[in-house]
Order: C-alpha cells, then sequence, then structure tokens
C-alpha cells in the first residue's frame, strides 16, 4: 500500500497485510466493475497483498499491480486464490517510478495518500493521461480531519485534500460515486484512528 519504501517500517506494513488478510474486495471497486463492459486492462495502484487485484483478475481483467514494499508483491504472488490463467504484471516500485501504460481502469484504495504531497500534482497528471476516454478512477482520498493530516504516518506527511480539492481533481470526469465517511476505528496495525475519507468513482470523459 505506500507508496515509498518503507525499511525502518516494514513490520507495520506485515502487520497490516496480516490483519487484512481474506477481506473482500473494496465497494469502490466493485462499483466501478459494474459500469464497465467487458473486461480490459487496469493498473492497480498500491496493491497491498491483492485484496482488489484478485477480484480484477477473477473477472478477467489484464492487471498491473503495482506496490513499493516487497512484501506485498510477494504476498500477492503466493496467494492460493491467484488465478493460474491471471494476465498479471506485478511491479515493485513507487508510483513516482511506475509506467503503466495506457489503461481502462486505474484503482487505487486507501494508497494516494500515501504519495508526498510535493509529488501528488505529477502523479494524479500520470494518472489522468493513462485512462482512456471512458476509463475510470476507483479510489479514496483523505479529508482535512482525518488524523493522519496532523500527524502523518510512521513519520511521513501524507496527501489531503479537502472536499472542494478532491472534487476538483475530476474535471472533465462524470462524477459516479462521491461519498464521505467519517468515524474512529482501530486500523489493522492496532492503532487508534480518526477517518475522514472521500470515497470515489468517476469516468472520464
Amino acid at each position: 500500500m505506500p507508496d515509498q519504501p518503507s525499511d525502518p517500517t516494514v513490520a507495520g506494513w506485515v502487520k497490516y497485510y496480516k490483519g487484512t488478510e481474506g477481506r473482500p474486495p473494496r465497494p469502490t471497486l466493485l462499483f466501478a466493475l459494474d459500469r464497465v463492459g467487458s473486461p480490459r486492462r487496469a493498473a492497480d495502484l498500491g496493491c497491498g497483498d491483492g485484496r482488489d487485484t484478485i477480484e480484477l483478475l477473477r473477472r478477467g481483467w489484464s492487471v498491473v499491480a503495482i506496490d513499493a514494499e516487497p512484501a506485498a508483491i510477494a504476498r500477492l504472488k503466493a496467494r492460493d486464490d491467484l488465478p493460474r490463467d491471471a494476465e498479471l504484471d506485478t511491479r515493485c516500485e513507487t508510483f513516482a517510478a511506475a509506467d503503466w501504460g495506457k489503461v481502462d481502469l486505474v484503482n487505487s484504495s486507501f494508497a494516494l495518500p500515501f504519495c508526498p504531497p510535493e509529488a501528488f500534482p505529477a502523479l494524479w497528471r500520470k494518472i489522468d493521461a493513462s485512462l482512456l476516454p471512458g476509463g475510470r478512477f476507483a479510489g479514496q482520498l483523505f479529508g482535512p480531519r482525518d488524523s493522519w493530516a496532523q500527524r502523518g504516518l510512521d513519520g511521513r506527511i501524507v496527501t489531503i485534500h479537502d472536499e472542494a480539492a478532491a472534487r476538483g481533481l475530476f474535471a472533465g470526469y462524470a462524477i459516479e460515486l462521491f461519498e464521505e465517511e467519517e468515524t474512529d476505528a482501530v486500523t489493522p496495525r492496532g492503532e487508534a484512528k480518526h477517518w475522514q475519507i472521500f470515497h470515489i468513482v468517476a469516468r472520464k470523459g
């Protein structure tokens, strides 16, 4: 999930993967897939151990799965439910370094906020340029009341958008889903956290 290699925090991410093991694909991905016709090509940015990638592959999509954390890619490749005939290209890279080509879907579940703020504009331009006309984005952004907006994660600043800024990213898109979630919970890593999340699916014009 992180967009930066995590030498000092690898144990935290392994704990995260174990805490989310076996969970179903994200609702934003399912919402997007229900609005697409035949399977095509997708990029899963911050794929983690593959909860969304596996669903895409199961439905016949070709997937480029990208994560900066080696443990994530290793766990994805070792999954028992990885389809044998899967068209899967795994990349252990940061979003800045990765080139996933033209795609019909960019899925990024809870990953984009971990792109450093100074690198986010270039990343968003890359995402937009990679989407074919009629292609979709599915994923999450974090709002200013999210607790990571103040303290970051593992000492790293995360990228934050208020509602207007989040919607502003999708000029030229038809926003098909925009839901705000604000709640207190314990993360899969066992940390108490206040979430402010924007769940988004949008179709490029």
